[in-house]
């Protein structure tokens, strides 16, 4: 039984309509919906096999007042801001028996509380990956080599991995001086994007002794450029902090170049020693320039974000020695013993090497999936 609400003056109540005072009455949809006042405390349940929308306006409800929303349909039911505006922590795009509270905290402003955890949303744009199983799901995909438009099509979440431009390795001024440039910084993330465009950044290698580029997904998530190497005996030609840092010069035996972000986007380079050091990578420090040479440190892999294809990125350049330091898995250039240091990997925000004249950093990339 439903309890006849709202309730009207001098109206009697049953026992029966009493004890069914929580179970609200439904006020049944089939098409777009705009709420009205009568819908207070009261079930909205659309039920339609395509799109539709349920309009939120202002001026209509008081803070305190409370609306369930249901959709019982297999299209999918977004709740719309029309004049008022709508805020919510997971999706206003309500699947297949997806629902949840809407709370007014003001006559021109709701919140939605949802009881349904948010789905992985659509998206075009980049270059896309052909389709791929990982972790026992279906994943599409796309790729951004250089800057551009993500649009999102199905509000949702998505997981995305970017991945900055790597630095330049540290210029020599005199032999097995010279640092290996610091990886670009990794932010490998699962994010919740509404159904609107993202400009995407690709952040630039840096070149000779000079610092990456950040990449970016909008506003919503990025990574910090590699920290170039040391080189020369200038104090401006320090090391210097990024998503990786740079290796360490070996005039005066200089640290290595901080992480930005602690471990989060990638490691220190190495110290400067007897050479120069090794440049950070995106899963391990910079090697000390000793004896020999300092290596870059490792990448990490992002397999599972380029369609199943083994992948390494963000390796950390090498530094200057009697022996070349070697590139960091990822990208990472090799050092030099006196000419010019190999450059970064193009697209894996891998460091340059150093050398009389550093490597130039590699380019970054982003990669967005979204399961299916």
């Amino acid at each position: 039984m439903t309890t006849p609400f709202p309730f009207v003056a001098n109206t009697v109540l049953t026992a029966a309509q009493l004890n069914a005072i929580t179970t609200l009455p439904v006020n049944a949809k089939t098409a777009n919906y705009t709420l009205v006042v009568g819908d207070l405390g009261q079930r909205v349940q659309m039920t339609a096999a395509g799109s539709t929308t349920i309009t939120v306006n202002s001026g209509i409800f008081s803070a305190g007042d409370t609306i369930w929303i249901q959709n019982m349909g297999a299209g999918t039911c977004t709740i719309t801001a029309g004049t008022a505006t709508v805020g919510t922590a997971s999706s206003l795009a309500l699947a297949q028996y997806g629902g949840g509270t809407l709370v007014f905290q003001s006559a021109s402003a709701a919140t939605f509380f949802s009881q349904q955890s948010a789905t992985y949303g659509t998206a075009t744009g980049g270059t896309s990956i052909t389709p791929w199983s990982a972790g026992g799901f279906s994943y599409n995909g796309m790729k951004f080599t250089a800057d551009g438009v993500l649009t999102v099509t199905k509000a949702g979440l998505f997981d995305v991995a970017v991945i900055a431009g790597g630095a330049g390795g540290g210029a020599g001024g005199s032999p097995n001086n010279a640092g290996g440039g610091g990886a670009g910084g990794v932010a490998l993330s699962t994010v919740f994007l509404a159904a609107t465009t993202y400009n995407c950044v690709v952040g630039a290698g840096g070149a000779s002794q000079r610092q990456g580029l950040g990449s970016q997904i909008g506003t919503v998530v990025g990574a910090a450029g590699g920290g170039h190497g040391g080189g020369t005996g200038s104090i401006s030609d320090l090391p210097i902090a990024g998503g990786s840092g740079g290796g360490g010069r070996a005039t005066g035996f200089t640290a290595g170049g901080l992480a930005i972000a602690g471990s989060a986007q990638g490691f220190a380079g190495g110290l400067g020693s007897t050479n120069g050091g090794g440049g950070g990578g995106a899963s391990a420090v910079g090697s000390a320039g000793n004896v020999s040479n300092g290596a870059g440190g490792a990448g990490v892999s992002i397999t599972d974000y380029n369609g199943g294809v083994s992948l390494t990125v963000a390796g950390g350049g090498g530094g200057q020695g009697s022996t070349a330091g070697a590139g960091g898995t990822g990208g990472g250039g090799a050092g030099s013993t006196s000419g010019t240091g190999t450059a970064g990997t193009v697209n894996t925000g891998g460091g340059g090497g150093a050398g009389a004249t550093g490597g130039a950093g590699g380019s970054g990339i982003i990669y967005i999936r979204f399961r299916v």
